[in-house]
This record gives C-alpha cells, structure tokens and sequence, in this order.
C-alpha cells in the first residue's frame, strides 16, 4: 500500500469535522512551506541588494 493510498483509505473513516480538520492542516503545511521561500528569498536579495541593483544598471 502506497503513502497515499494509505492516507486515503484513514481519510475515509474520518468524520466530516475531522476531514476538514486535515483539510485545514494542510493548507497550514503549504501556507507555512510558502511563507518559508518567501523569507529566504527576501534574505537573499537583501544580501545582495548592492549588486542587484548594479546588475539592473
């Protein structure tokens, strides 16, 4: 049995509440995983901002 399969197959059993509990654990991950880029991208280009701007000449 695949991790997804697996998943589903416990997802199933859930009440509709805990459904939308995952549901909302989920979107939690992804928003968590984005605002994680964000910020290493916001380091990166404050790092190297001088440069940035002397490459954008």
């Amino acid at each position: 049995m695949t991790l997804a399969e697996k998943l589903l197959k416990e997802f199933e059993q859930l009440t509709e509440e805990k459904k939308q509990e995952v549901i909302d654990f989920v979107e939690f991950i992804k928003t968590k995983d984005q605002r994680e880029i964000e910020i290493l991208m916001e380091t990166v280009i404050n790092e190297n901002r001088e440069a940035l701007e002397e490459l954008a000449k």
